[in-house]
């Protein structure tokens, strides 16, 4: 599983503008502007740059800013992290009073500069540019239709296809009415951010796949994938941006565009909870660690077993742990230390590289491990070819015994939603049992958490279990919206 992307959004009212960042060129370090003893305010440009800082687990394969300055869009955007792309110097070209931001992971279309976000076009009614979280699952039947009327395609993926389809529209019956139009041809997920000359423009889809949440920072609005995006400069976090909903900002202040029809149910991505966002992030209106620590205790009932120490796996496995631990009294251990300062060398899709990234990230503590019986806690099981280096680890540091305790359920399914998931047939849970998953990757126990319970955990104590708002398709193959073109 390989993570989405993440969006960030900030438009600056008049009292907060900020003064010609020239002035402040001896500062080397953007970030050290936030944490000074002066109080210095940021340009909307440097601001989405922390925003995207504090986004960079969501993608790292490129990153863009595009910035509104003197009426117009500019944008600078270009392969790899945050901190590779930007620099003061490119930050200086973007002061602003709005900017939209973006890092990406492609699900669709191929990891190029040309499909690196945010999207912008010249149309007859002015300037537009998109950044895009999410994946649509009608994308050739759109593409198509808009070629066939004469729209010309810069790039491979689908966030393109959805600006054509905006101005497609827009250009004869104004902005919001061609954004209603296009959202009503659109099926899939996205959490959308567009800058136009004059507001910015928050949207999710009806089901609410993806997050997409609004902050304060004092007179000014912040639209954001996760809420650490609006810790790192200082913002209030507000509430969520509702499925279906439409957001605009501009110096008037917010308004709220809601659809007439609501979906019968909302279907929020469940793994944001399980892997995908910052543990620190409030997603979805609910903290992550909270969810992850419910999920172990809800595990640690669910799949008991007797044991010396909890040992997670880092960094996805440890909040799981903690609560695992906490509901079964067993001691907690940090067992496996992680190195940090790994490069993204080893962040590769081929399996010989990945697999000898495990003994680069991680290493044992053979004090804590050695003739203990183990229980190892983690977040999920893909391939398995990672898990078992890491039980075969576990087992050369001397334990007498290894168990796994996993805080979600067995995924079988890809998903058509905005995540990268192998094909079913590389998903071990997918083709094999488990004490065939057992037998592959070693231990001598394995314990999945359920779905139910997975909900419970992900649920507050007024919502039911039988009104679902996750999705689940991964697990169950229930899949919330289809297309021709994305039937497994």
């Amino acid at each position: 599983m390989r993570e989405e992307c993440g969006i960030f959004g900030i438009w600056k009212n008049n009292d907060d503008l900020t003064p010609d960042c020239k002035q402040h060129k001896q500062d080397a370090c953007v970030l050290s502007w936030k944490h000074s003893n002066e109080s210095l305010p940021l340009s909307a440009a440097r601001l989405t740059y922390l925003g995207l800082f504090a986004l960079q687990h969501r993608g790292q394969e490129s990153a863009g800013i595009t910035s509104l300055q003197e009426g117009k869009l500019k944008t600078i955007k270009g392969m790899g992290l945050v901190s590779e792309v930007f620099s003061t110097q490119n930050l200086e070209t973007l002061s602003s009073t709005a900017a939209i931001g973006h890092v990406r992971y492609s699900t669709t279309g191929s990891s190029t500069l040309e499909n690196a976000q945010p999207i912008s076009v010249t149309y007859a009614r002015g300037q537009l540019a998109a950044a895009h979280n999410g994946n649509l699952v009608n994308t050739d039947t759109l593409r198509k239709m808009l070629e066939k009327q004469g729209a010309v395609f810069q790039t491979t993926s689908d966030s393109e296809v959805i600006i054509q389809i905006i101005v497609s529209y827009a250009a004869s019956c104004g902005l919001y009415e061609g954004i209603n139009r296009a959202i009503s041809s659109i099926r899939g997920a996205y959490a959308l951010i567009l800058l136009t000359n004059n507001e910015l423009i928050g949207i999710r889809d009806e089901f609410g796949f993806r997050p997409l949440c609004i902050g304060r920072l004092k007179n000014s609005f912040v639209l954001a994938s996760e809420s650490c995006a609006l810790d790192i400069i200082d913002a209030e976090y507000i509430r969520e941006v509702e499925p279906g909903e439409m957001v605009i900002i501009n110096h008037s202040g917010i308004t709220s565009q809601k659809p007439v029809k609501q979906p019968e149910g909302y279907k929020q991505c469940i793994f944001e909870y399980i892997y995908f966002a910052r543990p620190d992030s409030k997603v979805f209106g609910k903290s992550v660690y909270a969810v992850r620590k419910e999920s172990g205790r809800y595990l640690a009932r669910e799949a008991p077993v007797s044991a010396d120490v909890i040992i997670p796996i880092p960094d996805s496995g440890v909040s799981a742990a903690l609560g695992y631990a906490e509901a079964c009294g067993i001691k907690y251990e940090l067992g496996l230390i992680r190195n940090h300062y790994v490069g993204r060398t080893f962040i590769n899709p081929k399996q010989s590289i990945r697999e000898f990234g495990v003994s680069m990230k991680l290493n044992p503590v053979r004090e804590i491990i050695a003739n203990k019986r183990v229980i190892l806690v983690d977040d999920s099981i893909v391939r398995g070819t990672t898990c078992k280096k890491i039980i075969k680890m576990i087992r050369n540091a001397g334990a007498s015994q290894v168990h796994l305790r996993i805080s979600s359920p067995p995924i079988k399914h890809s998903c058509f939603y905005g995540v990268d998931t192998p094909n079913p047939t590389e998903l071990i849970a997918a083709t094999h049992s488990l004490e065939e998953i057992r037998d592959f990757i070693g231990v001598d126990s394995l314990g999945y958490l359920s779905i139910e319970n997975l909900l419970s955990a992900a649920s507050s104590s007024i919502e039911k279990i039988e009104n679902n708002r996750f999705c689940t398709a991964c697990f169950d193959g229930a899949y919330p919206v289809m297309s021709k073109n994305s039937l497994p």
